[in-house]
């Protein structure tokens, strides 16, 4: 479903990115682990077409995304979940949610239904602000926000940063009820436990560079990956 070869990403002198090549297939959850400025989020933004590469190739589903637009990209149905969430903390619950369907057109009672399930709390505070919300809500209304756009592939950024255990516990479950349902993800974390514990297949980046990769259940494994990212 994509393929990424040979990406390579500089902020002015500065390289962010030095040759990075992995693919995710469809029906996949890969995840992205490292440690921070390794990479993680330059890598997505560049898949979202937020940032421009130096060279390289990113293809989804045959299509060159080069040159594509970041609103093109949202169409081909590529949605990316950013880091620190980014809601519009003035604006209701409800409000939020509409604005990751506004590629779309014709009625989206289903679409609500749908993300009012997985999120119930949301349908709750529908018409709260945004910003009144607790973060681990916060990053349910992000979620929720992306999902009506009806993505083929979910770029996740962080999803568990600065969420209390039992809220990461509850974020991952719905990303895996998410995939269950269809939805392809690509999925970049420092909390490698959980990540290697939700993923099919993993990356470890380090200073803009693949060190390694496998299926995840082999990657929790290695003494190397225990040794940096998993206390031993």
């Amino acid at each position: 479903m994509l393929e990424i070869k040979d990406l390579h990403v500089r902020y002015g002198q500065a390289q962010a990115l030095k040759g990075i090549s992995l693919t995710v297939g469809e029906g996949e959850i890969v995840a992205l682990i490292g440690n921070n400025g390794a990479g993680k989020t330059t890598l997505l933004n560049t898949v979202s077409g937020l940032i421009r590469c130096a060279s390289g190739d990113i293809e989804f589903e045959g299509e060159k995304l080069i040159r594509t637009s970041s609103e093109a990209i949202v169409r081909l149905g590529i949605i990316q979940v950013p880091e620190g969430r980014l809601i519009f903390p003035d604006l209701t619950v409800r409000e939020n949610i509409r604005l990751g369907a506004f590629t779309r057109k014709g009625d989206l009672a289903a679409d609500f239904d749908r993300v009012f399930t997985l999120f119930p709390i949301l349908k709750e505070r529908a018409k709260q602000p945004g910003g009144t919300l607790s973060g681990g809500e916060q990053q349910m209304l992000a979620l929720a926000r992306a999902l009506m756009a009806r993505p083929k592939l979910l770029l996740l950024d962080e999803p568990s940063l600065g969420l209390a255990p039992v809220i990461v516990e509850r974020i991952y479950q719905t990303i895996t009820e998410i995939h269950e349902e269809g939805t392809t993800v690509l999925l970049v974390e420092q909390n490698a436990f959980v990540a290697l514990t939700t993923a099919d297949r993993a990356y470890v980046i380090e200073a803009g560079r693949i060190v390694l990769s496998g299926p995840a259940s082999e990657l929790i494994e290695n003494q190397d990956v225990r040794k940096a990212y998993l206390g031993g």
